[in-house]
């Protein structure tokens, strides 16, 4: 008897297994990242206090430039702005993310997101104006803090 309790355990984990590859890859659908800024950082329309916040794309088949900002657990929507699809000719194996310098006084712009391992990524869109003075100044590239996961990044520090 014991002998076959252990063949039907053995068959409901093999028939389960799918099951936890699916959800061990459930953010790389949607590209889920938690960045933390430690100095505001401007979005198109806003501008974010510095705090933890979790990037992801929105949960649409059809149309996947949409990216949404929640504050760090996922409970409060800030944003869901429009992206535009953006290369790269490396891909990091951490979180990348290019802010734009504005000036003294005025937060930098988050200008594009790559997610870990992809040589495209999601640039996001500002009025034609500031995009334009975005273009002219000074752009830098951040890297996933490396003591954070795989899905973490820090900027501004």
């Amino acid at each position: 008897m014991r002998k076959y309790r252990s063949y039907i355990t053995m068959g409901i984990t093999l028939a389960l297994a799918p099951l936890f590859v699916f959800t061990a890859h459930a953010d790389e659908s949607d590209q889920k990242t938690t960045i933390t800024f430690t100095a505001p950082v401007q979005i198109p329309g806003e501008v974010l206090p510095a705090a933890t916040y979790m990037f992801k794309l929105a949960d649409s088949n059809s149309f996947r430039n949409l990216v949404q900002i929640f504050n760090a657990d996922g409970t409060i929507l800030y944003a869901t702005l429009e992206t535009i699809p953006t290369e790269r000719q490396q891909s990091a194996d951490r979180t990348t993310i290019t802010l734009g310098e504005e000036g003294s006084g005025t937060p930098d712009a988050l200008l594009k997101w790559f997610y870990p391992g992809r040589l495209t990524g999601n640039e996001f869109l500002y009025p034609r104006v500031q995009e334009k003075q975005l273009a002219r100044e000074m752009q830098y590239t951040i890297v996933a803090n490396p003591r954070a996961t795989h899905s973490e990044a820090r900027a501004g520090e």
